[in-house]
């Protein structure tokens, strides 16, 4: 099979061997695979996720010295079965997944795997437990942004709102795009949404937000406490709760000093969505927290449950996945997507479309 692979840091164009599926494991074709911001961290940031990755525990790390294939965010179509499946697809049926492969030696990530190369390549092996069918109907295209809705939907549940919040959104790449559409399809808001990218403001307002602000221009948080925000770091610590609605921020942007900045800007008692993934140590002053009794919440991917009701959502019309989509290639364009996807006026999401 053709596929685009990361070999000694470059991103190549090569053959492999088709993959073989294992017990309770499926063959398939990707059909469509988005090329997400975590595959661009893996990129330049390889060893770092390593050592990170060995440090956290519970996964195994990428062999930086063998090749791997990206892709997490599929769409793809049942080919065949492995040993010991219950085959409740039939072959031909377009299928997604969450891209974890369960295996005697621990869970392996599809796409950040030497073993399970993801969907930057014409086939891969999956986990038949796993998969979700695709409706019928239903574009491969916008069913691979199923993955990265479920990060939303799944930021989105983690924060625990009561409705009692006015939502803002630090950061529209796609990421944040998916948390705005997230809020709004829990109907909470009025929404705020920040970024400095005019493209990315227009997918913001597109996706439900109710108000779009460029942060060189006016406070992402003046424009919170205009819109109902309650701001009591005046009041006396050790006062009750104040009326008003309180500030849930989402980070969603990922790079050193966006959460220290978050810390200075927002009001007492504000509840923080950590969304982003910074890749690099970063410094906050606790302090700030701890004068202003912040509430912090990492978060990272999604339950099954989640997963299977992105799909349904896109399905159903519920988000325009096909707003985010910017750009398709082949492998042979994956290097120069990489590149491009740099560019926020430019691109949103690129498809990989191995078959090309």
């Amino acid at each position: 099979m053709r596929a685009a692979i990361l070999r000694q840091g470059d991103l190549v164009v090569d053959t492999l061997p088709d993959p073989v599926p294992a017990s309770g494991q499926v063959l398939v074709k990707t059909l469509a695979c988005g090329i997400c911001g975590s595959d661009l961290h893996a990129h330049k940031h390889g060893p770092h996720m390593v050592e990170v990755t060995r440090r956290i525990g519970g996964r195994q790390p990428m062999d930086l010295s063998r090749d791997i294939v990206f892709g997490h965010e599929f769409c793809a179509e049942l080919l065949d079965f492995g040993p010991d499946t219950e085959r409740r697809l039939r072959p031909g049926a377009r299928v997604c997944s969450v891209p974890v492969v369960p295996t005697a030696q621990g869970p392996r990530t599809v796409g950040y795997s030497n073993d399970y190369p993801g969907g930057f390549a014409e086939r891969m092996v999956l986990c038949e437990s796993l998969l979700v069918e695709v409706p019928n109907g239903l574009a491969a295209e916008h069913a691979a942004l199923t993955e990265p809705l479920a990060v939303g939907i799944h930021a989105v549940e983690k924060a625990n709102v009561t409705g009692e919040e006015v939502p803002l959104v630090v950061g529209c790449g796609p990421v944040g795009l998916a948390v705005v559409a997230a809020l709004r399809l829990k109907g909470l808001g009025p929404i705020i949404a920040a970024d400095f990218s005019p493209a990315r403001r227009r997918l913001a307002a597109q996706m439900g937000a109710d108000e779009v602000v460029n942060p060189a221009e006016v406070s992402a948080y003046r424009a919170w406490a205009d819109r109902g925000g309650f701001d009591d770091s005046a009041g006396s610590l050790m006062g009750g709760a104040p009326a008003g609605k309180r500030a849930l921020v989402f980070e969603c942007v990922g790079v050193p000093g966006m959460l220290q900045q978050i810390f200075g800007a927002v009001p007492r008692g504000a509840r923080i969505v950590v969304v982003g993934v910074c890749m690099e140590a970063d410094r906050i002053e606790p302090m700030f927290g701890i004068s202003k009794e912040l509430n912090v919440q990492f978060v990272l991917g999604y339950t099954p449950e989640e997963f299977a009701r992105a799909l349904r959502l896109i399905a159903e019309g519920d988000v325009d996945a096909g707003a985010l989509i910017t750009g398709k290639v082949g492998v042979d364009g994956v290097k120069a997507a990489f590149d491009e996807l740099g560019n926020p006026e430019r691109h949103t999401k690129i498809l990989v479309e191995p078959w090309r």
